[in-house]
């Protein structure tokens, strides 16, 4: 049922005047009593509401769909259905005129010859739409104008919009393609920027700027789109939906996400991924410059990180939290909430801290001496 007052008056007017002109046909003004008139207009009216509202239902929903289909479509799919519709109704034509001579069935079996032959018609045009225009020498050949590829099209998650690096991404020149974003990821995206919690209200509000921020930028081709997977109510379960429709590649941060599209077949760009994958790559036996600021989980350990976020644990550091110093790679672990880099001190630190060391119980022996 659409609330949508505009909808619902103009379904009720309707409803009361198909009433009124089936009563006018059916004479019951001039046969029935009160209480059948009254009964008949309030049943009348009520079915005719019902019905009337589903129909309604059901064209928004064939609009909706029909503009999805419109903008994801190129524009040679698009002529190419049109073309062999046309030709469908000349075959159907030609094919139907010995049957109108035929009585009875005959007409029968003209329809449905048309709508064989048409649907043919758009299915052999939009399948073989590009080899067709390729024929025409004012359309340009393949080599001139080369097919986008399917992959290049991808589909933005929340996740990825929320996490703001996708915008340097795009940038850095590293995806082609086109960007897309449904109606409903933005409607998420409003949610969560309404949402009570600072927090969450924050990162929906950042994501809102975000969209704005890549509209803007000139090197970045980006479209909203007007779709909205009706079967399905699952955010997550729409984008999969809409990716496997236009054949495009996904960009996420979700996990779940990311593991369900690949099941699907569906290609996934994972920005926590690319942002792994370009880390620095050091080796063991490499020396590195790191600065200590809080102890590590086990005994005698000291914690520092990388520009990149990166945990570099130094064995025999924990006295020295607040201190920088040149270590020696000693492993490398990944684990699945990213890299540790294990090290420890360089030859000339654990020199130098063995001296410092050494001085503290020299003094402390010395107050003891002259104390």
């Amino acid at each position: 049922m659409y609330t949508s007052p505009r909808i619902s008056t103009a379904v009720l007017l309707a409803a009361l005047l198909g009433v009124y002109w089936v009563s006018q046909l059916a004479g019951l003004w001039n046969r029935g009593t009160t209480i059948e008139k009254i009964v008949f207009i309030a049943g009348g009216v009520l079915v005719s509401y019902l019905m009337l509202n589903g129909l309604v239902g059901y064209c928004r929903k064939g609009v909706r769909r029909l503009n999805e289909i419109l903008e994801t479509t190129s524009i040679d799919i698009l002529l190419g259905g049109i073309a062999g519709l046309l030709l469908g109704i000349m075959v159907g034509v030609l094919s139907t005129y010995p049957l109108s001579m035929l009585r009875g069935w005959g007409h029968y079996l003209i329809i449905a010859v048309f709508l064989i032959c048409g649907a043919l018609g758009v299915k052999i045009g939009t399948s073989r739409a590009s080899e067709l225009f390729s024929l025409l020498p004012f359309w340009g050949s393949p080599a001139q104008y080369p097919a986008e590829e399917p992959d290049e099209t991808k589909v933005l998650d929340t996740s990825a919009i929320i996490d703001g690096r996708i915008y340097d991404v795009c940038q850095s020149n590293f995806l082609d393609g086109k960007l897309i974003v449904p109606t409903f990821v933005i409607e998420e995206l409003q949610h969560i920027a309404d949402s009570s919690d600072n927090l969450r209200r924050n990162k929906g509000r950042r994501g809102l700027e975000l969209l704005s921020k890549m509209q803007k930028h000139p090197q970045i081709k980006i479209d909203i789109i007007e779709a909205d997977i009706l079967e399905e109510r699952d955010v997550d379960a729409k984008l999969v939906k809409l990716c496997k429709r236009l054949n495009a590649s996904i960009i996420t941060n979700d996990f779940n996400l990311n593991k369900v599209s690949e099941l699907q077949g569906i290609k996934v760009l994972n920005i926590n991924e690319l942002a792994n994958a370009v880390k620095m790559i050091v080796y063991p036996g490499e020396n590195m410059h790191i600065s200590i600021i809080k102890e590590g989980k086990e005994s005698g350990q000291g914690v520092g990180y990388l520009e990149d976020g990166t945990m570099v644990v130094v064995e025999d550091a924990q006295n020295d939290i607040g201190r920088d110093l040149d270590v020696v790679v000693t492993s490398v672990f990944q684990t699945a909430a990213g890299r540790m880099i294990f090290t420890r001190k360089s030859r000339e630190d654990h020199q130098h801290h063995a001296h410092h060391l050494e001085s503290q119980v020299q003094a402390v022996r010395e107050v003891n001496l002259y104390g």
